[in-house]
């Protein structure tokens, strides 16, 4: 199977992420539940995986990084943390359902859109001072658009936020473990990501970077102050209820390590590289339009072919060994932005373990589509 949708999970792990696991699953209960060996252990391995996390992140200590079970735990805690009834949201305009469906069920919030072209920061920076210098109560920001792989101008927008003091939620889900995530230099309030996509942990996982403490969405044990029935007050406790997904965090450590020797820098340069092979040959191929741009867009590419139901392209590549993500992809906003809301999209994605082959194959593959 030549596998190109890592913008939804990535695939191929690393070996180091699968050991990791098995590792936990033998040898590691609860953290924080006792002084015992495996419970110790157990511990260990989450303030590493802080540890790590903060450092990459930059997250000043890392018990602002909270462990979450995907990118969307992680949105649903900081939009109710920073969004009562009656809050005015400004949104990019590129948002996922992750962010917007918790906001719909916010009774009476007020959200206005910028609306720019796609792959035109300067057109986007221009809407965001007009909409910035109306009442705006909460930012929330995409750093990559999960769709077209448009990379959103974060310091920019975390600069003109900061400097107006509206607080800023980054929804990191398609840049994290590969574009500089900084939550103190961004002053940002929530960075929330998955552990399963770029950072190569399991399904199950997630990360949430706090810039200031949050509120719980789940109650329950938390291993400290137990006499209390309030969750405690301090961080990472207030917000992790419950068992925590101990082999999911060896995974997500053995991945975050993964990235980090590789470098973040050479794994998005090695999805760029494969992104534009791709896009130069569909670009030839007759009728196929493609959503590309060389300075705007990370290792994301989207295309259409007019006149073809982009799911039945989707079951004729799946038929014939390749995988891609076909339709709206959970993001319907992002297609409004984008003129593609009546057609949705096919879409590639890449990880560290394709090759230029692959796409070659993938494009003779399609060239073949009747």
């Amino acid at each position: 199977m030549i596998y190109l949708d890592s913008a939804a999970t990535t695939f191929q792990k690393p070996p180091a992420v699968v050991r990791a696991m098995n590792e936990a699953m033998a040898s590691m209960t609860s953290p924080g539940r006792g002084e015992y060996g495996p419970s110790a252990r157990a511990s260990k391995t989450l303030l590493a995986l802080r540890e790590e996390a903060a450092d990459l992140f930059h997250v000043g200590d890392p018990e602002r990084v909270v462990l979450t079970t995907s990118a969307t735990h992680g949105l649903n805690i900081a939009i109710r943390t920073l969004v009562r009834p009656g809050c005015t949201v400004l949104l990019t305009g590129w948002e996922h359902n992750a962010v917007t469906r918790p906001l719909a069920a916010i009774p009476e919030v007020r959200l206005r859109t910028i609306r720019a072209p796609i792959f035109r920061p300067d057109r986007f920076l221009e809407e965001l001072d007009r909409e910035l210098d109306r009442e705006v109560d909460v930012m929330i920001c995409t750093h990559v658009s999960n769709v077209f792989g448009y990379l959103l101008p974060v310091k920019e927008i975390a600069d003109r936020c900061r400097q107006r003091e509206i607080p800023l939620i980054v929804d990191a889900a398609q840049s994290a473990g590969l574009l500089p995530v900084d939550l103190e230099g961004w002053g940002a309030a929530f960075v929330a990501m998955p552990g399963h996509k770029g950072l190569y942990g399991p399904q199950g996982t997630g990360l949430l970077l706090c810039g200031t403490t949050g509120d719980p969405i789940l109650a329950g044990g938390t291993g400290s102050e137990s006499r209390r029935q309030e969750m405690p007050d301090f961080l990472p406790d207030r917000l992790e209820a419950g068992t925590h997904n101990v082999p999911g965090a060896a995974g997500l450590l053995a991945g975050l390590r993964f990235v980090r020797r590789k470098t973040p820098k050479e794994l998005l340069r090695h999805e760029i590289r494969l992104k534009n092979l791709a896009a130069d040959g569909l670009a030839r191929l007759p009728g196929v339009q493609v959503f590309h741009s060389q300075s705007h867009q990370s290792g994301v590419l989207s295309f259409r072919i007019p006149g073809k139901d982009p799911g039945q392209v989707g079951d004729w590549l799946s038929q014939r060994g390749v995988a891609l993500r076909t339709g709206l992809h959970c993001a319907p906003a992002a297609h409004e932005s984008a003129g593609t809301l009546e057609t949705g999209t096919l879409r590639v994605s890449f990880s560290a373990f394709n090759t230029p082959k692959e796409v070659e194959r993938f494009l003779g593959i399609l060239a073949r589509l009747p």
